[in-house]
């Protein structure tokens, strides 16, 4: 086993664990923590990948393997500001219907 495959496979199981907390949880905030959780397992396997291509020698930056670990972060970006505005919305939706659990917000639907 390389050590490719151990990152690899820490990805997908961090992946599968999101996948199933973001289907079979009801709280809004919950569902968040596992789409935050999907996205550090793509930030992973992001890196993990790029390191085996040597994707910055193909790039022509030099040496090193950077492309995916500046991808990782502007990953990390995206999911903090995702985390600022989901949980700004959760505030607003808290004190209009006084619950965040999903099954209960079917006045929301359009």
């Amino acid at each position: 086993m390389t050590p490719l495959d151990g990152y690899l496979t820490i990805s997908v199981a961090l992946f599968c664990i999101g996948l199933y907390g973001l289907v079979q949880r009801r709280s809004l905030i919950a569902m968040l923590i596992a789409l935050e959780l999907m996205l550090a397992a793509a930030s992973l396997n992001v890196v993990a990948l790029t390191t085996l291509t040597g994707g910055a020698r193909q790039v022509g930056v030099g040496h090193g393997s950077s492309v995916g670990q500046v991808v990782a972060l502007i990953l990390i970006g995206v999911a903090a500001a995702e985390a600022a505005i989901a949980l700004s919305l959760f505030v607003a939706i808290q004190r209009y219907a006084s619950t965040i659990n999903v099954e209960d917000l079917s006045e929301l639907k359009g």
